[in-house]
């Protein structure tokens, strides 16, 4: 699958303001500063697409984006929702703005009815965090359906990521029966950049079984 066109849509301070859900839509959060407006721009192929800084808490709405592919799988180019939702974890913000975010956040993965599936990102330098497990733990509770990705997998050495993505896998078994898929990414480098689209591909063009 090859991104044709993104451009930004909408900024929503609720599920209930986002666009119409005409469309599969797939939601993309992780901690604050983990590299997600980076992946966001290298899957799409547009460097100014979502913003980028260097302080954490900056993206406090639920962002839409308008996606157009083209697919092998189907004659004509199709239309879908990505979406950049606000960051958990770090962030300079009061605690009464920042449980105004969790609410806004569990509102949008439990009731938008077009929600393919949520790419929950990891930064592949570090070993398991609890509040990255507590937040998969939560969407499983939730039955969200979800991916895991890992970022910045080049600003380590391969070792070191490896051990990392290993252990998140073996602390996830503990609790899962069946894992969710992983990808290991690089937005500087563009590592895993097919795989994720290719996956997005399968969500969007295969029928789901029944």
């Amino acid at each position: 699958m090859e991104i044709t066109k993104a451009a930004y849509l909408l900024s929503s301070p609720s599920f209930d303001k986002c666009p119409k859900p005409d469309r599969g839509e797939f939601a993309f959060i992780g901690r604050s500063n983990v590299g997600k407006s980076s992946l966001i721009n290298m899957l799409c192929n547009n460097a100014s697409l979502a913003k980028t800084s260097a302080s954490p808490g900056k993206t406090q709405m639920i962002n839409h984006f308008e996606i157009v592919s083209k697919s092998k799988k189907v004659k004509e180019p199709f239309k879908w929702f990505l979406v950049d939702l606000p960051g958990y974890g770090y962030a300079k913000v009061s605690q009464s703005s920042r449980r105004k975010w969790e609410q806004m956040i569990e509102g949008y993965l439990r009731k938008r009815e077009n929600l393919v599936s949520v790419f929950v990102l990891v930064d592949a330098r570090h070993q398991p965090q609890k509040i990255d497990l507590e937040f998969m733990q939560q969407l499983g509770d939730w039955e969200v359906p979800f991916a895991v990705i890992f970022t910045k997998a080049d600003k380590e050495k391969p070792g070191v990521v490896k051990r990392n993505v290993e252990a998140m896998t073996e602390l996830m078994r503990e609790h899962w029966q069946f894992l969710p898929p992983f990808f290991v990414t690089s937005s500087t480098k563009k590592d895993g950049k097919q795989d994720v689209l290719e996956y997005l591909e399968r969500c969007l063009t295969e029928e789901p079984e029944n």
